[in-house]
């Protein structure tokens, strides 16, 4: 079978770009208690620009890239498996060693693809693992918004729901909108009955965002969008319950003021950042600063049925059509000014028509 891994190459972190490497592996086998799915796409996440960057922990050059897939049971261990999952259009899970805690990982958590602890990614055209590692796909899905849910949604399901604790009749902010996460959120946020408010680089995606559902946003290159933001919150409820952002720096800073006694930052990633400024003031709010990660294997079964019964749709803003053209893909991820999720089709039967 094909997949697609990183050549090793000389060049410090941060410096480095890893090419990538097609190559043929063999076709897996599966073991008790396993399946085998025929990979129709995979997404982009930014840790596997990461990964190519040198600036990610773990890296190995010989497990394929990829956290996120969808594809179709095509072979199982045994009659019950066949039953089961044969034939299905299957999501894959994308980290392990996360079982069910609301703390935290039980144990070491890897995420799948280009790094030690899991055998395979997602850019490869098959993958042997055990059927507890996979959810059916939402029916109402792509395949490229099917690829486009795993990582993100994750990611976003946990940050907003077990952190955010977001709730119906809410006043949410979510930071940076465009990135899967963020967009993610957004959509959960609305499908749950919250009012949302979003901050962007850009007025395109301001408005976006707002066809996705946002109340209203501010542009954060502005020094006074704080302010802004202010002027925009309901008269019945003039303050925001959560902010869910990825950025960092002085987002506590920037939104105390606006938060209830009591409310809550949630953060997800700093990329802006690797360092949050809390003042005293946040502290005489009673400000909670939450930290978040991707989430547990119980999580993903949660955020997949949600995503089914509320119809959610990812936003997908590019696919491409076939491994061999994965680098389009990555650039655009390396530009950063997408809106939604980069998908590469590794099978020709994963139909783009509906996007």
């Amino acid at each position: 079978m094909k997949a697609l891994s990183i050549e090793r190459v000389d060049g410090k972190p941060g410096q480095v770009y890893y090419p990538l490497k097609q190559v043929d592996l063999p076709k897996p086998t599966v073991k008790p208690g396993e399946v085998l799915v025929r990979i129709l796409a995979a997404a982009l996440n930014h840790r596997e620009v990461f990964i190519r960057q040198s600036l990610y922990p773990g890296i190995n050059f010989e497990t394929p890239l990829g956290a996120d897939g969808v594809g179709i049971v095509v072979e199982t261990a045994s009659p019950d498996l066949d039953k089961a999952w044969k034939g299905k259009r299957v999501l894959l899970t994308p980290g392990r060693g996360w079982q069910d805690s609301e703390d935290g990982p039980e144990g070491k958590y890897t995420v799948v693809g280009g790094t030690v602890g899991v055998s395979h990614g997602t850019f490869q055209e098959y993958v042997a693992l055990p059927a507890a590692e996979i959810e059916e796909a939402p029916a109402h899905l792509s395949v490229p918004e099917a690829a486009a849910l795993p990582l993100a949604g994750l990611t976003a399901w946990r940050a907003t729901f077990t952190k955010g604790r977001v709730a119906a009749g809410q006043n949410v902010l979510i930071t940076g909108i465009g990135g899967g996460v963020a967009l993610f959120a957004l959509q959960f946020a609305v499908a749950a009955g919250a009012t949302v408010f979003v901050t962007s680089g850009s007025e395109e995606k301001l408005t976006k965002a707002k066809e996705l559902g946002a109340a209203d946003g501010a542009i954060y290159k502005k020094e006074d969008w704080s302010k802004q933001l202010r002027g925009l919150l309901p008269k019945s409820r003039p303050y925001l319950d959560v902010v869910i952002d990825g950025a960092g720096a002085d987002i506590v800073l920037q939104t105390y003021s606006l938060l209830k006694l009591g409310g809550a930052v949630v953060s997800y990633g700093m990329t802006v950042n690797p360092k949050v400024v809390f003042p005293m003031q946040a502290v005489l709010k009673n400000i909670e600063l939450r930290g978040s990660t991707m989430g547990s294997r119980r999580e993903f079964g949660a955020m997949v049925q949600f995503v089914a019964a509320k119809g959610v749709k990812p936003v997908v803003s590019m696919v491409v059509p076939g491994m061999d053209r994965a680098d389009e893909a990555f650039e655009a991820m390396r530009r950063g000014t997408q809106f939604g999720k980069l998908v590469v089709l590794l099978d020709e039967r994963g139909d783009s028509s509906k996007l």
